[in-house]
């Protein structure tokens, strides 16, 4: 299949994911330094995925990113410094230093909704969005990621449901990076390839390499295209490996060595750049322009972090309860007499197709009568519940 994207575009790729991984290993060193202060999990293996998929998006879709999806943030237009700033506890940084982890989104200019610690939460709020974005016209595309322990939560089901009822330009990317913390995907589901799940629901899914950044932004391309068309969600599978703990305090002694070793050989960021090498798309000195520029950009950023503010001890105080502190209104996306009675209202009847017991649609000799005639009684006296019943 041929490839859609610019020779800068797959410079930015690469970009991207090296600016996530050198990112997340400054982030190890400041742990370990104890300036950050909230848990810090790793996607070390997994830049591909977030980083693919969202660069398959436009600027005015909408995406939910977890715990292991800091390149999401990175391609949507945050700086090293706001996750830096953030996980820091930093007046600096997003939310003025009141979550020492990843719980900080914008609303108003990247789309990016907070993440939700309950796993799978995002789901049904991103099919909300989703259909709240066709009901003004919009024609955006909501994504979001999840784990494969998070496949088995309630809500997965719940949200893929409603997502799949409502033909909601939703994407949905399934992290299977084999471990739900410490135990492995064999032993929490009872299907080889989690994609399966979206066959319950009648849409459409692919399983891609996680670990090969140019066929997940592939996949995720047209993912994106079949959602924005109308054609309801698409879940993705993308198979990767997470090559470190739960989080920087799990040993993940639990995960045999062999299998690590074995994914180890395929890194994404080392197939990157055999990619790119084979494909003539840059020599040493261009890579190393953009080595050079992101070293520059996190020590920088890492500078402003270590220099920023702590938050003053008042804000604690600050923004827990509302009273006459501020007014919320309404931002009104459309006219207000479109979305009330009388203008909004519709008739409560959706035409449907009779069905016998097997599936299949009856005859037109032996469809049933849904209205009585005038004159005749019906064949069968409605069943009434008794008093007290």
């Amino acid at each position: 299949m041929a490839s859609t994207l610019t020779r800068d575009q797959y410079l930015e790729l690469y970009y991207y994911m090296r600016l996530n991984r050198e990112l997340e290993e400054q982030m190890v060193r400041l742990f370990r330094q104890n300036k950050i202060v909230g848990g810090l999990y790793s996607s070390f293996g997994q830049e591909a995925i977030s980083v693919g998929t969202a660069y398959a998006l436009g600027p005015g879709d909408w995406i939910a990113p977890m715990i292991r999806n800091i390149g999401a943030l990175l391609v949507r237009g945050f700086k090293p410094r706001d996750i830096l700033t953030q996980h820091m506890a930093r007046y600096t940084s997003p939310t003025l230093g009141k979550d020492g982890t990843s719980h900080f989104g914008d609303l108003k200019t990247r789309h990016v909704v907070s993440p939700i610690s309950m796993l799978g939460d995002l789901i049904p709020v991103m099919t909300g969005i989703a259909m709240a974005g066709r009901y003004l016209g919009q024609k955006i595309v909501t994504m979001t990621w999840i784990g494969d322990g998070g496949t088995s939560t309630g809500v997965f089901h719940e949200g893929l449901n409603l997502a799949a009822v409502q033909k909601a330009p939703l994407v949905l990317i399934v992290e299977n990076n084999q471990w739900a913390y410490s135990t492995p995907v064999e032993r929490q589901v009872p299907l080889r390839d989690l994609a399966d799940r979206a066959k319950a629901y009648g849409i459409e899914s692919a399983i891609v390499d996680g670990n090969d950044a140019v066929a997940v932004e592939r996949a995720a391309r047209e993912a994106v295209a079949h959602a924005r068309a109308g054609n309801g969600p698409v879940l993705i599978e993308a198979k990767t490996m997470r090559m470190r703990g739960h989080a920087q305090h799990d040993a993940a002694e639990y995960v045999p060595k062999e299998m690590l070793e074995a994914w180890k050989k395929r890194d994404p960021l080392d197939r990157y750049e055999k990619f790119m090498n084979e494909n003539k798309l840059w020599g040493a000195k261009t890579k190393k322009e953009i080595d050079t520029r992101i070293a520059r950009e996190i020590q920088a950023d890492v500078e402003f972090a270590e220099n920023s503010p702590f938050p003053p001890p008042e804000l604690a105080g600050q923004g827990v309860y509302c009273e006459g502190c501020h007014t919320v209104e309404a931002d009104w996306k459309r006219a207000k007499e479109e979305v009330m009675p009388p203008r909004s209202s519709v008739k409560p009847e959706w035409p449907m197709k009779l069905f016998t017991g097997n599936g299949t649609q009856p005859s037109p000799a032996s469809k049933v009568a849904t209205k009585s005639k005038p004159g005749k009684k019906s064949a069968r006296a409605p069943v009434r519940a008794k008093e007290g019943s």
